[in-house]
């Protein structure tokens, strides 16, 4: 291990409870050990997945929110003894690991809850809603402090909760928590005066309009918070430790507006002054952990930080209050390992949070330890396989429901909570395979090929591996996924497998002496076919180096056109969107705090942009589009660059022992060709 990172390898306490180091697993929604978008259980997937990291050495475990009562059939989580049972039966072989596991619970999620098109209907059609409320009940789970807007679908309002379901609530944490003790469990952790979730709008004046003892004054509007944690020690005893998950600050400007790093805002959350003053009294009540961060689900990219974000964004205002309580802190939020080491060695922070990067590769502990780190599998921050809960104008949360109800699976791992489905089983019968294209969908199905026994050689036209991804990782910002590329050769390298580059296949003709051929040649840009677009530069070349002038029009409001545009702006360029559509990042497939980062990104740098705008043409100087409102008008530029998106390369069908993959066969992004290469490697026996 590197001499650096010691200081994340010591003890320490919270409470009586000692962890063996500081390195804590955080919550991650879709982990939980008591099921997700289901009827409450014991959930052997998540079971098996957190054990998996407390042998990897991680110090504290802390699975992702349990609701208190059941999404779907309403069930009170206290009731069910059995899953309680099998729980402490669990926590045994999780102390043979010397790991500690805490679990959180959840009052619930108000105004933030990530309501899809049926759920909206049922909010909207109150009969309906009540008919079909023993089975789920959306009333209930986006009840809030008062009546409010909702996150996801913004022209619908949540109700507020009464005080009878404050009290119920404040019930079932202690009752939870009690049998949390008896099953072993070495404490709880109370979600959260966090993110803005419920607990944590009825501490915010923008949010909580009440007039009773749970609103107005700062005493009221922490007094749920504050109860909780009360009620938890009078029944499970002073000593059993509490966490609670909490926000810095709220960094909100306004409903659906978040303030960018670095910004001079108004926050209508919680400000550093209340922040300081708050620390203390939830010590005082009893909590005896914070793990922070910062934001809210208006300001959601604090809390999951995309790649736009800072790394360590929020060590700074988690460091801050530490000063203010005598109780360990936790920060979360991009950390990296020497930052992480250097504050925990000046005492700025006592232990740091890590998530996403175990779902990526949940061995990476144990790989730091044994200094092992260029085998580390990074995560990308593209949230596309553990939190692609997307929205833009008009939609509720448009991801699929696939994804609603399966939430903290891994774009670049399939394998992570999937159970046993893409076990790497060896072969009885080793085939010779070839894969054509040494792009990100071809290593990977020639690695996992190889592991499975197989014997591999990859085909690649050009003299270096890594495809259409190599441009795409040029961005400033884009640091994890050239540490991915590097990744994939390290490990083509790693297991022998033989390339032959220059080399490009134009018949499989050429191919016949191989068993099974991967195509893997990826997608050519699509074209505009209007006056002037000889003159436009395809989005790929952009990133390839070409240079552009001063003032660049952006044709295409997509994710890779409005990282483009981030790109310029940050550059001195002065980029202007176009976009067809009536948002920017109109997809099912791209996570809100990716894309409200964007958004809120061009509205704080006052970037120009175009919606339901069509470009009709360009004469050297002018972009001609034709506006919303249906007139034509004209932007003076210096470049365009086209990104409106592509189409497959067809060059090879596909037959029997020939299997297309990846963007070659329908275009997507990183997730869709991992998990695509997966499902076809599984066929190959």
């Amino acid at each position: 291990m590197k001499e650096e990172y010691k200081s994340l390898f010591t003890p320490w306490k919270i409470g009586n409870v000692e962890i063996k180091n500081r390195i804590v697993m955080c919550p991650m929604g879709g982990t939980s050990l008591f099921g997700w978008m289901e009827p409450n259980h014991f959930d052997k997937v998540a079971a098996e997945f957190f054990l998996e990291k407390a042998r990897n050495n991680v110090g504290l475990i802390i699975p992702g929110i349990a609701p208190l009562r059941d999404t779907i059939m309403n069930r009170w989580l206290y009731k069910n003894k059995k899953m309680f049972r099998e729980l402490k039966d669990y926590m045994v072989e999780i102390h043979k690991t010397g790991a500690k596991l805490f679990v959180q619970l959840t009052a619930g999620f108000g105004r933030s809850f990530a309501v899809t098109s049926p759920l909206v209907m049922l909010l909207k059609h109150k009969l309906i809603g009540k008919i079909v409320s023993p089975i789920v009940n959306p009333s209930y789970l986006t009840a809030s402090p008062s009546v409010l807007p909702l996150r996801w679908k913004e022209d619908v309002n949540c109700r507020a909760l009464t005080i009878k379901e404050i009290k119920e609530m404040i019930e079932a944490f202690a009752k939870t928590a009690k049998l949390c003790k008896e099953a072993g469990v070495d404490g709880v952790e109370i979600h959260a005066v966090h993110e803005g979730y419920l607990l944590d709008q009825f501490t915010y004046g923008y949010t909580n309009k009440r007039t009773d003892d749970y609103g107005g004054s700062f005493e009221n509007r922490y007094r749920f918070a504050t109860e909780v944690v009360k009620e938890i020690k009078k029944v499970c005893g002073k000593d059993y430790p509490v966490s609670l998950r909490y926000s810095v600050l709220s960094k909100t400007k306004d409903f659906g507006s978040g303030a960018m790093p670095g910004e001079d805002y108004k926050e209508i959350g919680r400000d550093m002054i209340e922040s300081e003053k708050a620390v203390k009294y939830l010590e005082e009540a009893g909590y005896d952990m914070l793990n922070c961060d910062n934001g809210t689900y208006d300001a959601w990219y604090w809390a999951h930080p995309p790649a736009y974000m800072p790394n360590n964004c929020n060590l700074e205002d988690v460091a801050h209050i530490k000063k203010y309580v005598n109780i360990p802190v936790v920060c979360a939020g991009r950390m990296t390992l020497d930052k992480a080491s250097e504050a925990i060695k000046n005492n700025e922070i006592d232990a740091a949070g890590f998530a996403r990067q175990f779902l990526v590769d949940g061995k990476w502990v144990t790989k730091v330890m044994n200094d092992d780190l260029e085998d580390i599998m990074p995560c990308i921050c593209c949230h596309n396989g553990c939190f692609n809960m997307s929205h833009y104008k008009g939609s509720a949360n448009a991801s699929p429901m696939s994804d609603a109800i399966h939430m903290s699976r891994c774009a670049l791992n399939p394998q992570t909570m999937v159970g046993h489905k893409y076990d790497i089983k060896k072969t009885k019968h080793p085939k010779k395979i070839a894969v054509i294209g040494g792009g990100i969908g071809g290593m990977e199905a020639a690695r996992v090929l190889t592991l499975k026994g197989h014997k591999v050689t990859i085909f690649e036209k050009s003299d270096k591996l890594g495809g259409v991804f190599i441009p795409a990782s040029n961005f400033d910002f884009k640091e994890k996924d050239k540490m991915l590329i590097t990744w994939f050769i390290r490990q083509i390298n790693k297991l022998n497998i033989e390339v032959k580059f220059n080399t490009e296949i134009k018949s499989l003709d050429e191919l016949k002496s191989f068993d099974e051929i991967i195509v893997a040649i990826g997608a050519k840009a699509k074209k505009l076919r209007i006056p002037g677009n000889e003159k436009f530069i395809d989005a790929v070349n952009y990133l390839s180096g070409e240079t552009v002038g001063d003032r660049v029009a952006i044709i295409g409001g997509g994710l890779t056109g409005c990282e483009i545009a981030y790109d310029l702006e940050r550059k001195g360029k002065t980029p202007i969107i176009f976009e067809a559509l009536n948002d920017l990042i109109v997809s099912n497939s791209v996570c809100l705090a990716n894309s409200s980062y964007l958004r809120d990104y061009f509205k704080y740098k006052k970037v120009e942009v175009h919606l339901e705008s069509k470009v009709k043409g360009y004469n050297d100087s002018y972009i001609i589009y034709i506006n919303k409102d249906g007139k034509e008008e004209k932007v003076a530029v210096d470049s365009v660059i086209s990104s409106i998106g592509y189409t497959p390369l067809n060059t090879f069908k596909k037959k029997r022992k020939v299997h297309i993959i990846g963007d070659a066969l329908k275009v997507g992004n990183l997730r869709t060709v991992i998990w695509g290469v997966w499902d076809v490697c599984k066929k190959i026996k």
